[in-house]
């Protein structure tokens, strides 16, 4: 029998998510619940809105003003914190919407308290400025939200992002009469300075062509003039360029993407189209299309080039997806020859995940709850499914993992070693409704908890009382770290967190996971950014 070699669970550090030390509130189906303070609310909150979406409990619009309320306070108490957090979510999260009302809200509240300390409100707008459609989306929410006259640290930062942001590619995909905001009046309203000859022209030309389509384009922006003499080619002559080696060159050469290219053929993209177009797609492009290349006919030796790209951890990090991104393009491919490469890419994506020593029992929440809804209007991801794809990925690293389904009662899931990932996220979710609807966490650990050295536990967190008003801590000793993932960021957390021990995690990827192997060493872990 070992007497060395064995694992020891060390003296857990601290980490930030905290709440009140006692529980004063309830959960939104009526089980105990502990409020967070100002900076844990945010955070979670932060991590999981989209902006305008429902969630099981809360409106859009519950939600949106309840974020704002919290970035407004925390701007005030801690300006430097919450621009960290604000840059954070646009950049390693990939929360765009959040980011650029946090931004808003940030400058709002500062001004409405006439208070300038520490970082600018300027660096905080830029920072959150990341693509080049975003300073048009800014400036369309402060108008909608807070009137037309737009203050100058706005106005500022949205001139330092232009200057990173706006080339001629940039001018081709993102300025159509379809924006409240087209580039020429974001150029009106902020006045960058251009970093260069050519963007001088480029901004010049940007506010000519919003009062004549057909203005004459400055002969140093050559990819603009290629497109516009690509879209003066007769239908006939566009349709023959397929069959021409240079295809893809040509079309480079003219910054013409994917929705582009369908526009000016004015018909179905064949097999020799899209054969020309992917080795120029952006990642997020090519993964949403896997269907059209095989509907199309793809040929196999494009397609292996395709599922190398997507496969690659290099660039799969540059893509920054949300891990179920992956599981979507999955079940949305008609063929096989794509699941071993999305597989690869799920689990890239999920590299924060820690493999730990010794038993790990990971609860994952099947309710009702988890179920109805999508993370957004746009994706058809419910919270189960992004719960699943993390339970099933702890369960595939770890040495002894315990993969539990719950809602009102439990089920073993077990996930042999080696398996795909994906196939085994597709298992899991077909046993949804399997131990009914309802969310009960401390009557799951009951059933569940058997002398585990960590748990997770993967939920919107919104349980039911506990028959005889136990808590997590009454189940699973106070020495066993639990960590809740939060998936929806509700006001009230389940059990309370912050202290050493008990801790709470929050978003849709797998970045805030980092804090886990430092609170298992014993050190206390910091925010994510």
């Amino acid at each position: 029998m070992a007497k060395f070699n064995i694992f020891r669970a060390r003296p857990a550090g601290t980490s930030p998510v905290a709440t009140a030390p006692g529980p004063t509130a309830h959960t939104h189906e009526g089980g105990t619940g502990h409020p967070r303070d100002t900076k844990s609310e945010l955070f979670l909150l932060a991590v999981s809105n989209m902006g305008g979406e429902a969630t099981f409990y809360e409106s859009g619009t519950r939600r949106d003003t309840r974020f704002a309320q919290l970035v407004r306070d925390a701007a005030l108490t801690d300006p430097e914190w919450t621009a960290r957090l604000l840059g954070w979510l646009r950049g390693e999260a990939n929360m765009r919407t959040a980011s650029l009302v946090g931004a808003a809200e940030f400058v709002q509240a500062r001004l409405a308290a006439s208070s300038d300390a520490g970082v600018t409100n300027r660096a905080v707008v830029d920072s959150v400025l990341q693509r080049a459609d975003e300073p048009g989306e800014l400036l369309a929410y402060w108008t909608g939200t807070h009137g037309r006259r737009v203050p100058k640290p706005i106005k500022r930062g949205i001139a330092d992002a232009v200057a990173r942001l706006y080339d001629e590619r940039a001018v081709l995909k993102w300025d159509s009469d379809a924006r409240g905001f087209r580039m020429a009046d974001v150029l009106n309203l902020a006045h960058p300075s251009p970093g260069a000859d050519w963007q001088g022209s480029l901004f010049q030309y940007v506010l000519d062509r919003r009062r004549s389509p057909d203005t004459a384009i400055p002969a140093e922006l050559r990819t603009i003039t290629a497109r516009r003499e690509l879209m003066a080619w007769p239908v006939e002559q566009r349709r023959a360029l397929f069959s021409r080696p240079d295809a893809a060159d040509v079309l480079r050469r003219a910054g013409m993407t994917w929705e582009s290219v369908a526009g000016w053929l004015q018909g179905p993209l064949t097999r020799e189209v899209w054969e020309a177009l992917a080795p120029s797609m952006g990642y997020m492009a090519a993964l949403r299309n896997l269907r059209n290349f095989d509907e199309a006919g793809m040929s196999d030796e494009v397609a292996a080039q395709v599922a190398a790209r997507l496969a690659d951890p290099g660039q799969v990090a540059r893509s920054r997806q949300f891990p179920f991104r992956f599981l979507s393009a999955y079940e949305a491919a008609p063929s096989l020859r794509w699941g071993h490469a999305l597989d690869q890419a799920l689990q890239a994506s999920l590299s924060n995940l820690p493999a730990l020593p010794g038993r790990s029992l990971v609860l994952v929440d099947t309710s009702a709850s988890m179920t109805h809804g999508t993370i957004s209007a746009r994706s058809k991801v419910t919270p189960a499914k992004a719960a699943a794809v993390f339970g099933v990925a702890l369960g595939a690293k770890g040495e002894q993992v315990d993969v539990v389904g719950f809602a009102d009662g439990t089920f073993r899931h077990e996930v042999p070693r080696g398996a795909s990932v994906i196939r085994e996220v597709d298992r899991f979710l077909e046993r949804i409704g399997e131990v009914g609807h309802g969310t009960d966490v401390v009557g799951s650990l009951k059933r569940a908890y058997r002398r585990h050295d960590r748990v997770f536990i993967i939920s919107d967190m919104q349980t039911i009382g506990a028959p005889h008003g136990e808590g997590v801590s009454d189940v699973v000793p106070r020495h066993v770290p639990v960590y809740g993932f939060n998936l929806n960021g509700y006001r009230h957390a389940a059990f309370a967190t912050g202290g050493a021990g008990r801790h709470e995690f929050g978003g849709l990827t797998d970045a805030t996971f980092r804090m886990v192997p430092l609170l298992e060493a014993g050190r206390n872990a910091t925010w994510p950014f």
